[in-house]
């Protein structure tokens, strides 16, 4: 439920513009200010006002304020499937099953890294949002593989740095429909959210920059597994990109996949899989090369195809 206020307007804010002088008034951001007189919530002597209103000294003031934010906590819950890949003082990479995600947030009510982690008595990095300490890297819930949390303050800060600066090697495995043309290339083309959607990604010509690489490894008659190395990290980057060129993930029906196939497949979900993570350990800089194997879903599709 919101909290209304209603005062007088100080003498000392006569003339200024409603968004700047709430924001200094009730300690809010203009943006905020603006949002809440889009939605009627801001009314002077009973009628309601634009943000660039002028306010007058002694008029009277009635807001409606926005709802407190729900404060997201860790919540120490085993998570089943998440295999410890290595572990030291620094840093944990672990094995993420499909249906886990990397933190909670808004929405999300399920397991998650680093709540398995708390419950499997690991001490994460305090750094970052509270519930978000430590994560360093993110994997959607849909995709599994390697994914590195940091332990220490000194690994979340240099591997922050490390993921920003593009100096981490990840590498994913996707089985993709079809044979791309070439066997082996870059797809460089800016990835931005699909209008009207958004939850769901497309390339579009105003979007982020976006660049991923990748080498056919297996080729069969419907689909191909790949090797993909991302130069740059976006949201769905490697679902948008291989669908924009007709080769969408197999079992990727969001991003228009053929369900049959992923029927005669048994996948539930995309294959995409977080192949391998390379990295300069935060401490002495040797370098990290943490492999996870395929869960039994992609390995049963891979093996359909190879009995076909």
């Amino acid at each position: 439920m919101r909290e209304s206020r209603s005062m007088p307007v100080p003498d000392g804010l006569d003339g200024m513009r409603v968004d700047a002088g709430l924001a200094r008034l009730l300690g809010l951001s203009r943006t905020t200010v603006a949002t809440l007189t889009e939605e009627g919530a801001v009314l002077v002597d009973g009628v309601a006002v634009h943000k660039s209103d002028k306010l007058g000294g002694g008029t009277w003031l009635e807001v409606e304020l926005p709802a407190p934010k729900r404060e997201l906590t860790i919540e120490a819950e085993p998570v089943e499937g998440l295999e410890i890949l290595y572990a030291d003082e620094d840093v944990v990479a672990v094995n993420k099953p499909v249906g886990v995600a990397a933190h909670t947030g808004v929405g999300w009510t399920g397991p998650t890294v680093i709540g398995g982690l708390v419950a499997a008595g690991f001490r994460i990095s305090t750094s970052g949002a509270h519930e978000r300490q430590g994560i360093v890297q993110r994997l959607d819930v849909g995709t599994s593989g390697v994914m590195v949390v940091a332990v220490s303050e000194r690994a979340y800060t240099v591997l922050k740095r490390a993921f920003k600066e593009r100096t981490i090697d990840k590498r994913y495995h996707a089985l993709v429909q079809g044979h791309p043309d070439p066997s082996s290339g870059t797809i460089d083309a800016p990835i931005g959210r699909s209008r009207g959607n958004d939850w769901k990604f497309t390339v579009t010509s105003d979007g982020k920059p976006s660049v991923t690489h990748y080498d056919t490894v297996e080729a069969f008659q419907a689909a191909s597994l790949l090797d993909i190395h991302l130069e740059t990290g976006r949201t769905h980057q490697i679902r948008v990109h291989f669908s924009a060129i007709r080769h969408p993930c197999c079992g990727d029906l969001t991003y228009g996949a053929d369900p049959r196939l992923a029927q005669r497949l048994g996948l539930e979900r995309q294959w995409l899989h977080a192949r391998s993570l390379g990295f300069a350990h935060p401490a002495d800089g040797r370098w990290m090369e943490i492999t996870s194997d395929y869960p039994a879903d992609l390995q049963h599709a891979l093996d359909v195809l190879r009995n076909v």
